[in-house]
């Protein structure tokens, strides 16, 4: 048995990943990018086990930023779901989406914001919002699940119909608190 301490999330009674993942098939994503995330557990095994959505795990997330080129150029639309943190991974790559102007639909599970337990989030977390709209992104932050569901179809239309990059900020509120056992 494993007693090492590890990081969970607080359950909650939500609904919004299944709606989110709706939101995903209704825009015709075809392929999803992820870092693996607690935050987007949901929505990732709702990817994982559809078959008609190549899911892809990524090392890093501006890897995503390749595969939405590339899934772009096949004729397929892709999705990046991502924690916060990664936003600063992705800097250099942004400028791609920028040059080539394809689409980019980035959905971030935001850290460092309530309840963060983790002060080394705190620093990007909170320069999540102005570091995308530096480069170029739309971005929207949803605090409630009514907001969710809005927010993400406005930012699909912003990136498929508009080959521009957009982003969905999922406030830490929505994911629950983390916690360490």
């Amino acid at each position: 048995m494993n007693d090492k301490p590890h990081l969970s999330i607080v359950p909650q009674p939500v609904s919004w990943p299944d709606d989110l993942f709706n939101v995903l098939k209704l825009a015709d994503v075809r392929q999803v990018g992820y870092v693996p995330d607690a935050g987007h557990s949901r929505l990732i095994a709702l990817c994982k086990a559809d078959p008609d959505i190549h899911d892809v795990s990524l090392t890093t997330e501006e890897e995503g930023i390749a595969l939405a080129a590339g899934a772009w150029l096949g004729g397929q639309k892709c999705a990046l779901l991502m924690q916060s943190s990664g936003v600063g991974d992705c800097v250099n790559m942004l400028s791609l989406i920028r040059a080539c102007r394809f689409p980019m639909l980035m959905l971030v599970t935001m850290r460092g914001e309530w309840e963060e337990f983790n002060p080394w989030q705190v620093p990007m977390g909170a320069i999540v919002k102005p570091t995308l709209e530096l480069c170029d992104t739309h971005v929207t932050m949803a605090e409630t699940p009514d907001q969710v569901v809005p927010l993400a179809q406005a930012a699909a239309q912003i990136a498929f119909g508009g080959d521009r990059s957009a982003a969905v900020l999922l406030s830490q509120k929505l994911i629950g608190r983390k916690v360490w056992k």
